[in-house]
Formats: structure tokens, C-alpha cells, sequence
């Protein structure tokens, strides 16, 4: 018998919760550098050496953190259901916590691929990159994650999976940050919907919409035991 398909939408509030900083929340600076100077394909053709100092920073920061609730609450759901993640973050804190199938829109900070061909991925763990590693075909190392004004790769998947969910879940986000912010209006209007965060955002007019206005830890682990105990109803897509 097939699980009823749940989807899950999660960005940075999840992680903020582990002590991951979110940036945004920081006024957008690292250093007192804009976080767009080293994310951006400009700002690493223009200084590859603070990219890479960025990221190194980031990639150590993630490894020294634990799932939270939030994180293995999502996990237990997996127990009845059948739970596709996606995630804005870059940290593995979702594997950590016990969930087996997390997709990274916007990569992974414990990878970094050929800055000459993006099929060339290594895991490197928490390791710091340098200038001078170099991938197989000699090329400059390079965080494996989207940065701004790149395409983002999983997209079409992550939206057919969402098109498919039977509940759909939005943790921590914005709702901001194009195109995941898109990925609600592919889910079928009868599926209910449910946005946890402290500041709700404007998804516009969904419906069969419930909002929990709590920090991922609270909300996420209410609503998973009630769904653990009571199910979810779902209705044919017409």
C-alpha cells in the first residue's frame, strides 16, 4: 500500500534555529562585505579568494551544529508517510536528522564541483577549500551551490513533486527568494496547505491554506504529532 505523499518546503528559519545564520536577518553582510559580493558569479570572477574564504567559513559553522526538533520531527513522519524535502539550504542538517529523501535547490555546502564543468561534484565534509584545488580537468574548485542570478537545476523536479504532494508544507521562508517561492502555486488546489513561521508570508489567495504562526521547533512538532495520530485527508485530483 502507498504512503500518502507528503511535500515539505524549508529555508533558512528552519536552520536559524540550529544557530545557522540566516544573513538576511543580518542586514545582508558578512564582514561588513554584501553577502551578494560573494554570491554571485561577479563577485567570484572578481575575488575568488573571499568566495572561497565565505564559503570555508559557512561549511565550518554548519558541520559545528545538530539537527533540531524541528529537523527530526519532520524525520518521524517518514514512519507513515511518504516525505519528499525541499530545501533552500545549503547545510545538511535535514540528512542529520533522520530524513531520507531531501532535495537542495540551492546545493550544498559540503560539496564543490569544477568551476569548468558542473558535473564534476566532490564531497569534501567540513574541509576548507583554497585557490589552486583543482578538479580532474585542472579547473579552479568551487562551492557547489546556486549562487544569485544562476539558473537553479532541480526546479522542474522539485515542481513535479509538488504538483503530486497531498499535503504540502512551508517551513521557514520568506516566500521571497524566486523561483522556489513558485513551487506553492504548482501544488493542486484541493491539497491542504500549512505555513509554519513566526511571520507568516503572503503566498496570495491558496486555498484550504492553515497558518501557524510558531518558530519551525513548536510549529513542526505539533503539527507532525497530530499528523502521526489522526492522518491526513486527501481528495482525488479532479
Amino acid at each position: 500500500m502507498n504512503k500518502p505523499k507528503i511535500v515539505v518546503l524549508t529555508g533558512a528559519g528552519i536552520s536559524a534555529e540550529s544557530g545557522i545564520q540566516t544573513f538576511r536577518g543580518a542586514g545582508g553582510l558578512w564582514n561588513g562585505v554584501s553577502v551578494k559580493e560573494v554570491a554571485t558569479p561577479e563577485g567570484w570572477q572578481k575575488n575568488p579568494a573571499m568566495v572561497l574564504e565565505f564559503y570555508n567559513q559557512r561549511r565550518k559553522d554548519a558541520a559545528n551544529v545538530q539537527p533540531n526538533a524541528a529537523h527530526t520531527a519532520l524525520a518521524r513522519l517518514e514512519e507513515k508517510f511518504e516525505v519528499n524535502i525541499i530545501t533552500q539550504n545549503v547545510d545538511d542538517l535535514h540528512e542529520r536528522g533522520g530524513s531520507t529523501k531531501v532535495m537542495h535547490l540551492h546545493g550544498l555546502l559540503k560539496e564543490v564541483r569544477s568551476s569548468k564543468d558542473p558535473s564534476l561534484i566532490y564531497d569534501i565534509g567540513d574541509k576548507a577549500i583554497k585557490m589552486g584545488d583543482l578538479c580532474k580537468l585542472g579547473s579552479q574548485l568551487r562551492p557547489n551551490v546556486v549562487w544569485f542570478g544562476e539558473a537553479v537545476p532541480m526546479i522542474e523536479s522539485a515542481a513535479l513533486l509538488c504538483y503530486d504532494a497531498e499535503l504540502f508544507v512551508v517551513i521557514g521562508t520568506s516566500m521571497e527568494v524566486y523561483p522556489a517561492a513558485s513551487l506553492v502555486h504548482y501544488v493542486d488546489k484541493k491539497v491542504p496547505v500549512y505555513i509554519i513561521d513566526p511571520n507568516i508570508p503572503n503566498v496570495g489567495n491558496i486555498p484550504n491554506l492553515t497558518s501557524i504562526a510558531e518558530k519551525a521547533t513548536v510549529g513542526v512538532s505539533a503539527l507532525v504529532d497530530n499528523l502521526l495520530a489522526h492522518g491526513i485527508e486527501f481528495t482525488n485530483k479532479a
